[in-house]
């Protein structure tokens, strides 16, 4: 018996979805959870009038830019503290510094473009704490990648169900489909680093 990600969410309802994609976009846990698949699934859902789309679409994003924002304060809280220890294996004051450097060069980028590649959507709001990108830059572009993310994708979803016949007899390729997408860039990145 295979993982049927729509009885899934048939199963957790508005609150499960909305606390998957807040987990997934701020808290160290979420970054196993499916969020491109369920936003889109979800979407498709509310095309066959099974849940509410504006409901889906505000909860969708509200929980997103929620997530993130919870996910910069833990790491502009705590983060910073583990690089005041002595260096170890994993915390070098180093690695805090090319950080830094990082975000004030591509931070904003990141953020919006974090959003569609999993792992990294989970970590990329933690480490623009610990790296003190300024708050105010960071909430903006958390805004739009929640918007391009949590209701883009969802819409998709919805869209697709809506203008396509049958669409669910496609489903399983085509969340396969987004599944291999938004890991690409990061087997891409970390080809190139070999």
């Amino acid at each position: 018996m295979g993982f049927d990600l729509k009885l899934l969410i048939q199963n957790i309802g508005y609150f499960g979805i909305f606390a998957i994609v807040f987990a997934e976009s701020g808290l160290f846990f979420g970054c196993f959870l499916p969020g491109d698949s369920l936003l889109f699934m979800a979407g498709f859902l509310a095309s066959q009038g099974l849940l509410s789309l504006p409901i889906l679409l505000l909860g969708c994003f509200l929980a997103a830019v929620l997530g993130d924002s919870v996910g910069y304060a833990f790491g502009y809280k705590v983060g910073r503290k583990l690089f005041q220890k002595e260096d170890s294996w994993l915390f070098h004051k180093k690695n805090l510094l090319k950080t830094e450097e990082f975000y004030r060069e591509h931070g904003v980028k990141t953020i919006v473009l974090a959003r569609f590649i999993p792992i990294i959507r989970t970590f990329a709001p933690i480490i623009a704490g610990i790296a003190e990108m300024n708050y105010k830059v960071f909430l903006r572009y958390n805004i739009l990648g929640g918007i391009l993310w949590g209701i883009g994708v969802t819409s998709a979803g919805y869209f697709l169900g809506k203008s396509i016949p049958d669409a669910e007899h496609y489903l399983l390729p085509i969340v396969l489909g987004i599944v291999v997408v938004s890991v690409i860039p990061a087997i891409m990145h970390a080809l190139k680093k070999n």
